[in-house]
């Protein structure tokens, strides 16, 4: 654009040599500034909140197709077994602990930065959105996609009454045009921007509560026998492991107690499992303060957990802990019964373990060491020999036991130090010699194996033991609200139509010319009826019985 004839000229700035000065370039500060805040609008964009969600899901995988350290160590165990050259490569990884990995838990703490900077600037707009007043009636009606005009007899004044009647319960706006017409400007359906509000807040409240209980929350398993056995929940010394919120130091748990009395399970004739429930017992806190001698019973079924104190108390697997009766030549006996664990992946439940003992009366410290017994080896609970002599499981139910026993003797390790798993011995022993088998035999119950010693081995039973797993989540209240609120928010935001409606009263002499638009800001049908509907009222001596715009009317 040039300037005016009388603007007087402006003077040309140039540098010595008649180059123009280009820009000055931003200073550092400038620039970080820039960067940091093009990097969040690119992070908080729907976009980049979808893609990192299909990253989340991506990720999460390898946790689902990989056994998991936190839910079964022992499966981890029979990977490295099976897989030993490409277990390490998957363990440096994480790929044993997905959920717990750093490159997980970025992508989940990028995605909630994103979600939350997407949704905060979006409930704002929602809010604004809900409190905002009708738009101011347009020129020209007609070009709305729902549009009706008339002239309609009586005063104006009477037209507007009318006009108001047929808009209760709309938010309306009245203006007097400068022409000395009357507008109103009506709008329905706010409560979509509130469900879009209600949706968006609940969205955060369940990113919050999920966050709360990843950091007060924590879950362990326990491995509990069948016949009568007691769980305390007073100290994380009495799971077989335990997973702790960040703000869990194991030292604060809610108090309860646990007792398993019987397992039932039923079976269909191939095997398959029908139904799975424990007879148990518990006491609360308040119970457990009192010093009440009191259990109260509960069927603790899969997929009906016990809840108490805030806790939750699942039945996650079962199996069996085989009892054997060790005698020594002095007569002297023990006995142990330690739970195995089933290795059949075919549901048979063949397990395997380990039951150790230490010889009594032994005070020398080398002797002692040197004299450790451990019965290892399978068992069946349905007992079977296949076509190679191999003992199988036929079914899972305790039909008729039988024990594959191998018998070592020697050092179990058991002073060392180290941690060990309770269902096998250290086979760095057996490499190195200090642990070897000096026995083995195929035992029903009641049967027995010597050893060269003269010690005697005897297979008493099998008590079934379940696992137990107790979770404990604060913020479950919080999310399960937030969850139900957000459906509700969202059913508001799918069924409420938001539309508006503007009339236009011109008045003239013993008449008025009465105009009328319609817009629906959502895509939905029937706005369409609604329109007419109230055209067909304003406008009703106009419009023949049908409903048609009359022709023989202007």
């Amino acid at each position: 654009m040039s300037s005016p004839p009388d603007a007087p000229p402006q003077p040309s700035v140039s540098t010595p040599d008649g180059v123009p000065p280009s820009s000055p370039r931003p200073g550092p500060l400038a620039r970080t500034l820039a960067f940091l805040r093009n990097t969040w609008r690119g992070l908080t964009s729907m976009r980049t909140a979808l893609v990192l969600l299909f990253l989340l899901a991506l990720a999460a995988m390898p946790g689902a197709l990989l056994p998991q350290r936190s839910l079964n160590a022992f499966l981890v165990e029979d990977f490295y077994r099976d897989n030993p050259a490409v277990a390490p490569v998957i363990d440096a990884v994480g790929g044993f602990e997905v959920f717990a990995s750093p490159w997980f838990a970025a992508i989940y703490l990028l995605l909630m930065i994103s979600l939350v900077g997407c949704v905060l600037p979006r409930t704002g707009e929602y809010w604004r959105a809900m409190r905002q007043q009708p738009v101011r009636t347009p020129r020209n009606l007609e070009r709305l996609p729902h549009h009706d005009s008339g002239v309609v007899a009586g005063s104006a004044d009477d037209i507007r009454r009318r006009a108001l009647a047929q808009l209760r319960g709309w938010r309306r706006a009245e203006r007097t045009e400068p022409d000395g017409a009357w507008a109103v400007s009506a709008e329905k359906g706010y409560l979509r921007e509130a469900g879009n509000l209600v949706f968006h807040l609940s969205l955060i409240g369940i990113l919050i509560g999920m966050a709360g209980g990843k950091l007060y929350g924590y879950d362990g398993d326990v491995i509990v026998r069948a016949d009568g056995s007691e769980f305390c929940n007073s100290s994380i010394l009495g799971y077989d492991s335990f997973n702790a919120g960040l703000r869990v130091d194991g030292t604060d748990l809610n108090q309860f107690c646990v007792k398993v009395d019987r397992f039932d399970g039923t079976w269909l004739p191939n095997g398959q499992a029908s139904s799975f429930a424990s007879q148990i017992g518990y006491q609360t806190a308040a119970d457990l303060d009192a010093g009440s001698t009191q259990w109260r019973p509960y069927e603790l079924a899969v997929n009906h957990p016990l809840r108490t104190d805030g806790d939750r108390v699942y039945m996650t697997g079962y199996g069996y802990a085989p009892t054997f009766t060790v005698t020594w030549p002095d007569g002297r006996s023990r006995t142990g019964e330690v739970q195995w664990r089933p290795v059949d992946q075919g549901g048979t439940q063949l397990s395997e373990g380990a039951t150790k003992f230490e010889r009594p009366g032994v005070t020398d410290p080398t002797l002692r060491r040197t004299s450790q017994l451990a019965v290892t080896g399978l068992l069946a609970p349905t007992g079977a020999v296949d076509p190679e002599g191999r003992l199988v499981s036929v079914h899972p139910d305790l039909r008729s036991p039988v024990a594959d026993v191998d018998v070592m003797l020697g050092d179990l390790g058991i002073d060392d130090g180290r941690g060990q798993s309770i269902f096998s011995v250290d086979q760095r022993n057996i490499d190195e010699g200090k642990l070897r088998s000096v026995a083995t035999a195929r035992l029903a119950i009641g049967d027995t194996v010597a050893l060269p010693d003269g010690t005697v081995v005897r297979f008493d039973g099998v008590t079934p033991w379940v696992n137990l797993l107790i979770g404990h989540d604060p913020a479950q209240v919080w999310v399960l609200v937030a969850a139900m609120t957000m459906v509700g928010g969202l059913t508001l935001s799918l069924t409420v139509r938001r539309r508006r409606v503007w009339i236009r009263v011109v008045p003239r002499e013993g008449d008025a010319r009465v105009e009328l638009g319609g817009l629906a800001r959502t895509d939905r049908a029937g706005y369409g009826e609604e329109f007419e509907r109230i055209a067909r009222t304003m406008l009703r001596e106009n419009h023949d019985e049908d409903g048609r715009m009359r022709t023989d009317v202007v």
